[in-house]
């Protein structure tokens, strides 16, 4: 089949998987199925004011401490900017694999989380998708002093986690009149949050923004990975967190939809993960969009939660999985989405096992 050809047949099984969803804006349910809809709902966005909460309920008016780290614990801190950033899916151009050329633009304004030093000095590293990975073990709090460094789209965000406990001034959701201090960070603004890493947060969660727009953010990047380890845990020696969504038309402008690890679509441009014989290693796997996704690796298989042997499981919107195992197969293979429609759309990547 002719790389023509080829990418005509992608472009179609491509579109299959393209996606509108809705969103719910200034009292009323806004579609955004077209870059139109997209620019309506951001401008509906920056017109939202912060909610001057209002006590409905006896349990709208309740004052909560920060939690503290536990006996032998710590307070484990990071500073997180959200900004916009131009970002590349395809920087390489090309599908490594199918060795055809990634036609359309490509180019688009993402939005994402980044770490910076103590204080917000400098950045560490580049701007990523998906943003720094938390990491805990029971007992210790996760403080994330957070700063909404946009001026772009000009909208509060927030920093919502899943499976840590906090209390609702931690939540970092937007609940309308309902809102807590945590739930509406304007542009130039920073908020504080304190989670626990309680014993049954031991494992993998996605957090996200849940903004007023957090939808449409969600979709642009604005995402990352809590880790959270039983006390005194060893490390994997080869961990990488990979989250399969899609970037749609509406948010980058190309044609057809991307389909991704990491905001990266086709081998080549998505993480290539490297390990050896011998190696610990830990793929944590999230669900990062409105779609099911199944996660494969060629020449491996693992364990799930009830301990049955499995290579091609299921994840769903925000929810993870774990692919572990000791490695003793070496030489290049594919990792991918096994839903085709995602696979040939840009959801694959190599993982390299050395002798």
């Amino acid at each position: 089949m002719s790389d023509e050809g080829g990418f005509e047949r992608r472009s179609f099984l491509a579109s299959a998987g393209s996606l509108a969803f809705v969103c719910g804006l200034g009292g009323q349910p806004l579609a955004a199925s077209t870059a139109s809809d997209v620019l309506k709902a951001d401008t509906a966005a920056r017109a939202i004011k912060r909610p001057k909460t209002v006590a409905k309920d006896p349990v709208d008016s309740l004052t909560f401490e920060t939690p503290q780290p536990q006996p032998g614990g710590q307070a484990r801190e990071y500073w997180v900017l959200a900004r916009s950033v131009t970002w590349d899916p395809c920087p390489t151009g090309r599908d490594e694999w199918m060795k055809h050329p990634v036609p359309g633009r490509r180019k688009f304004r993402a939005f994402v989380y980044q770490r910076y030093t103590a204080g917000f000095a400098q950045p560490i590293g580049p701007p990523q998708m998906p943003g720094p990975t938390l990491e805990a073990e029971v007992g210790d709090t996760i403080v994330v002093h957070f700063r909404n460094g946009d001026r772009h789209f000009g909208q509060a965000v927030t920093m919502h986690p899943h499976g840590v406990r906090y209390t609702p001034d931690y939540d970092g959701a937007y609940y309308g009149d309902f809102t807590r201090a945590g739930g509406f960070v304007a542009p130039g603004e920073e908020f504080t949050y304190t989670w626990e890493a309680t014993p049954d947060s031991v494992g993998v969660w996605p957090y996200h923004d849940h903004g007023p727009n957090h939808v449409i953010n969600l979709s642009r990047g604005l995402f990352g990975a809590v880790i959270v380890r039983e006390k005194g845990a060893r490390k994997p020696d080869v961990e990488q967190v990979l989250f399969m969504h899609a970037l749609l038309p509406q948010i980058t402008g190309n044609r057809v939809p991307l389909q991704c690890f990491n905001g990266r679509a086709f081998a080549g441009n998505t993480p290539t993960i490297r390990a050896k014989v011998g190696s610990d290693v830990a793929l944590h796997v999230f669900g990062a969009d409105g779609n099911f996704h199944t996660f494969h690796v060629h020449g491996h298989r693992w364990k799930d939660s009830g301990g049955a042997d499995v290579d091609s499981p299921t994840v769903g919107p925000n929810e993870s999985l774990t692919a572990r195992w000791t490695e003793d197969n070496p030489g290049r293979w594919l990792y991918h989405c096994h839903v085709f429609a995602h696979q040939d759309a840009g959801m694959a990547g190599w993982y390299l096992v050395d002798p």
